[in-house]
Order: C-alpha cells, then structure tokens, then sequence
C-alpha cells in the first residue's frame, strides 16, 4: 500500500524512539584534548529521533534533483545542492570544483581534532525509465514493503543518496546536540560515479585536496551494507571497470552501406551489424563464459585467505533466497553456490550491457544498417589495470580483422584494495560487534567504485565503505532505502544515522595520525 510523505504521525515516532534507543551501545571515551570527555549519546541520539522528519524531507528533496552524467542533466544544479548539503552540515569550506566533465565538490569540515576522516560522495545518479517503476521515481514516495517495512522508492535511494543522507543526518545530530564532533572531515563529491569517474583524478588529486586528503587515515563511502536479514559484510576493495563502446560503421569498414538501406540489398551488400556480432564473438568462449581476448591481463587465482573469507560468508548467506531475488534459476557454469561467489570477487568479466543496431521499434522494418554499437563494460581485479585491459582489447581486435571497430572508451579505472588491518577497517568492525552484529570480511565488492585514487599512489590510503541500514534495486526500477524496519536486526533511516555517529567517534577515538 502507498503511504504519501511526509510528517510522521506520533505513534511512529515513538516506535522510532524506541527503536533508536535499542541500537547504540555507548562509546568509549574520545582522543585527547578538547574531545577527551565520552560523548553524551544521549542527547545525540534525541537529536536523531527529533531531526528524523526535517532529515528524511532533505533525502526527498535530494532525490527529487537528479543528476545524470549520462543525460548532461541538471550537472551544475547537482553540483550546488551537493554544496549547499555540506555548508547545512556544519562544513566552513565548500568548492565547486570544475573538471574537464562535471563539477566536483571539494569541502573541508575543521573540528580542531587529532584524526581527520576522508568522505566519498557521489551527487549523480543512474538513468530511469518512470514506466517500469511501481512510484515514480523522482517522488520519493515512502510505501509499505512487505517482509521489509516502510521505504522509500526513489532513483539514488540507496545508491548512494540514502546512506549519504544518513551520514549528513549524523553531522547535524551532533552539532545541534552540542557535542564535540570527534574527527575533521575532507569530502570529496563527484557527478560522474556513474559514468566510471573520468575525472576524478581532476578532482581528487588537484594539490590542495590532494594535501588535504593526506592529512587523513583513510576515506569511506556512506554504504547500506546490511542485507534483508541483517547480515553485514565488510568489503575490503572493489573491482575496477571500464566502460566504453565498440561501433562498427559501414564508411569506416570500407565495405557495407554509409546509410540504412533496404534489407533485400543483403544478398549483395555486407552488414556491419554482423561484423560487431562476429567481433564480439571473439572475445569469449562459446558460452560466453570465459574471456578470450589475446594478451589479456590475467587475474591471479583466488587466494586461500580470500577463499576462506567466502566460505564463512556462504555458510550464512540463504542461496536460495539470493536465486529468488536474482531471479537466476542456476549458476554460471553450473557452479555450487561457494564456488560462484569464489568466481565473484576473484575473476575479471567483460559484460555487453545493450546491443543497438538499426531499427528497433515496433513491428519490422527490413532495413540493413549501416552501423551498430555494442555498450561494454569490463570489470578488473588485482593486479589489472584499465589501461592495459583497453590496450588488450584494442589489439585483439586489430589481429583478428577487426582493427576498423572504433573503442570508444567513456570511463574507468583500477580495482582497489584495502588491508583489514587498517584503522579504517578496524574501527568499521569495533562498531558493529558492539552493535550485536558479527561482520563479515568479504576480498572485494563485485561492482566499482573509484577507490583507486585513494589507494594508489600519490595517496596510498586505505579506502572502504561503511554504513548499517538497508536497500537494494539500484541501477534498476524501485530502487529503495528503508526509513522503517520490520526487522529488527535491520536499522531504520535513524538507525543509519547513529552509525555513522558511532564510526566517527570510534575513529577518533585511535591515536592521531
């Protein structure tokens, strides 16, 4: 059932303060100097429960704005609201900062503390088709979700709009509770996540972040990490990407038609269409399963630390639940579900995301095209890189024939690692086993995000994600963020936010670095 937005009626908010107060377990004494006192949890939490209403409006009002690199939509109006985001959460220095693509966002947050935090944020969001979305998207509609609880339906709501809301949400809860805010902060906000980052390095490095962000022990992206149950796994990298294009073109080939003609003319004249076909063939094994490129970088085999960190996570995750959701009857090559999750974080892939060729609309249209594009992307592990997996691809091609299909490549980069050892890691793992919760390290997220910047050098820094609360659907219709939980094992939008509260503290609660 469809529950319109808004204010919350007076019996949630007392479930909400309850639920609120059932999910923190008081800190441990702050770093030295003016945050040495424990931090009142109390009052931060009360902030919580009474700022719950303003804080899921802003998390509306942010989806209602959607940036899309992909579309060139609304770019400098979500560069601005990421900004004006910041300066409302306590940050005195917020820049736009311009790139060669979009704006990024460059901001710094002084609380006079020994550590200093490094933040990830993107501002920009997926594409949408309203016609496939149960609300729209753009709404932000809490509805019912059943076995789930109340959520909220909206393009960005967990990937990333949500958790970044929530982390947000902790900054004015702490503030407004009068508290000493534990850590400085340095963010970095880009517009162009979804289109793999093509400038990020612009943005990142650029000598003033770049020195700021030096200044820190590590940067974490706000994540939902929770799944329907409450199990929590603590990722420790991510896959790196490329995303590019391969066109075939009739005028570049030197052979089929330069414009759409009759479809009869086949019998006489080659098809490009075809060619991309038979060129994409090329680079898999006939199931498809295998990367055939020549050259290509290869992916070492999993390790028996990693193949471990699997095995403890499959013994608790439902497969058939993970089928049910996916709607995957079976598993690539018919592997057992621990042996498909080993291949998940440990082999590269090259995925052909949509073909477009010629006519496509309603009935036929016997045309032969003059030219068709195949949207690829390819996901990396240790110790690949983009470049020399573009450089592999570009090759293969080139000896097979088929030097004439232009790549054209729109974003990317390297896969990223972090120790478990780290401060950064650590901390995630004190906060959530003091919540009740037995955390799982998983070696690496299967999709990307461009923590690669951080990791590599001139930076070096460990670089992770962290967050409780829960969502899924992102990149796909009704995607979602839970405000109210069912389940209580699975935190609500408040319970999101003193996560974050909790991380911080705990982070600076450590030495100095």
């Amino acid at each position: 059932m469809l529950t319109p937005s808004g204010h919350a009626p007076l019996r949630r908010r007392a479930r909400l303060r309850a639920l609120a107060a059932s999910i923190v377990i008081p800190l441990v004494a702050c770093a030295a100097g003016a945050h040495a006192a424990a931090a009142d949890l109390d009052a931060i939490r009360t902030q919580v429960v009474a700022q719950h209403d303003v804080s899921v409006k802003r998390l509306q009002e942010w989806i209602a704005l959607p940036s899309i690199a992909a579309e060139d939509l609304n770019v400098q109006q979500g560069a601005e609201h990421m900004a004006k985001l910041a300066r409302e959460a306590g940050f005195q220095k917020v820049e736009i900062v311009q790139t060669d693509g979009k704006p990024g966002v460059f901001a710094t947050l002084d609380a006079g503390a020994p550590t200093t935090v490094g933040l990830y944020f993107m501002y920009d969001v997926k594409q949408y088709d309203a016609s496939e979305w149960v609300a729209p998207p753009l709404e932000a509609r809490i509805v019912d979700r059943p076995g789930v609880g109340k959520v909220m339906i909206g393009r960005g709501a967990t990937n990333q709009k949500g958790p970044q809301s929530a982390l947000l949400a902790a900054l004015h809860a702490i503030r407004d509770a009068k508290q000493a805010m534990p850590v400085n902060l340095v963010l970095v906000a880009e517009g162009e996540e979804e289109i793999g980052s093509p400038n990020i390095g612009q943005l990142a490095l650029r000598p003033d972040v770049q020195a700021a962000l030096k200044n820190t022990v590590g940067v974490f992206m706000p994540m939902a990490l929770q799944d329907a149950d409450g199990e929590v796994v603590v990722n420790l990298g991510a896959k790196g990407i490329v995303e590019l294009e391969l066109v075939a073109d009739g005028t570049a080939w030197g052979r089929g038609p330069a414009k759409d003609v009759h479809s009869s003319l086949k019998a006489m004249v080659d098809s490009p269409a075809w060619r991309l076909v038979k060129a994409l063939d090329t680079l898999v094994s006939d199931d498809g399963n295998t990367i055939t490129v020549d050259g290509y970088p290869a992916a070492p085999p999993i390790s028996a630390e990693h193949r471990a960190m699997v095995a403890a996570a499959m013994a608790k995750r439902n497969e058939a639940r993970a089928r049910q959701q996916l709607g995957v009857p079976r598993w690539i090559d018919d592997l057992p579900w621990q042996q498909a999750n080993e291949r998940l974080v440990s082999q590269p892939t090259i995925n052909i995301e949509g073909l477009v060729g010629g006519y496509t609309g309603p009935g036929g249209k016997t045309v032969l095209p003059h030219r068709a594009v195949a949207k690829i992307d390819m996901r990396l592990v240790p110790p690949m890189t983009r470049d020399g997996a573009v450089a592999a691809l570009k090759a293969h091609l080139a000896k097979r024939g088929y030097g004439d299909i232009a790549v054209n490549v729109s974003g990317g980069y390297n896969p990223t690692s972090t120790d478990a050892s780290s401060r950064l890691v650590q901390a995630q793992l004190a906060v959530l086993k003091r919540n009740g919760l037995e955390p799982l390290l998983w070696p690496r997220l299967a999709g990307s995000y461009p923590g690669f910047v951080f990791t590599e050098p001139p930076l070096g820094l460990p670089s992770a994600h962290f967050g409780l609360g829960h969502g899924g659907g992102a990149h796909a219709p009704d995607e979602y963020f839970v405000i109210e939980s069912s389940k209580p094992a699975v935190r609500g939008y408040d319970g999101a936010v003193m996560s974050y509260v909790e991380y911080l503290y705990e982070l600076g609660s450590g030495s100095g670095r």
